[in-house]
């Protein structure tokens, strides 16, 4: 990922919609919870928050005109070898305004000023059409995304 490539990209993109706040960090566990069931996502216990929101490298969220948390994207990172864009959700009442491409672009910015040349750079889609803007490409079959889920 180029920084140029990365800025040209930004500098095009929409900011942040009138009536809306983009800020970093992660919100509350509660509020990750219900933003991933409101974004259609898989359920995440409240005891699997608690011990995952502390380790996110970089976060971000967009909160309402009320100051209520209305999407997400976090970083997962060891800082240097890998990056894992996780939990890109926007509360599906607020979808549409262009949330999640003013999330990805500040998690893209942040990826391009951290991140050595070597690091990987990664995320599981469920979408389509949407990762592509940011020159995320299917990765197969080179390799394959696979997954195992505890009993």
């Amino acid at each position: 990922m180029g920084s140029a490539v990365g800025s040209r990209r930004m500098s095009t993109l929409p900011s942040v919609p009138a009536g809306y706040v983009l800020r970093e960090g992660v919100p509350s566990v509660a509020d990750f919870v219900r933003l991933r069931d409101a974004a259609g996502m898989g359920p995440r216990s409240h005891e699997a928050a608690e011990r995952g929101l502390p380790n996110t490298y970089y976060g971000v969220y967009v909160t309402d005109a009320d100051g209520c948390p209305v999407g997400l994207a976090r970083v997962i990172s060891d800082g240097g070898t890998v990056y894992h864009i996780s939990d890109v959700a926007v509360d599906e009442a607020h979808q549409g305004n262009g949330l999640g491409t003013v999330m990805m672009n500040a998690v893209m910015a942040f990826i391009e000023r951290d991140a050595p040349e070597t690091a990987y750079v990664n995320l599981l889609a469920d979408v389509d059409g949407f990762y592509e803007r940011w020159e995320f490409e299917y990765s197969a079959p080179e390799s394959k995304g696979m997954v195992w889920k505890p009993a």
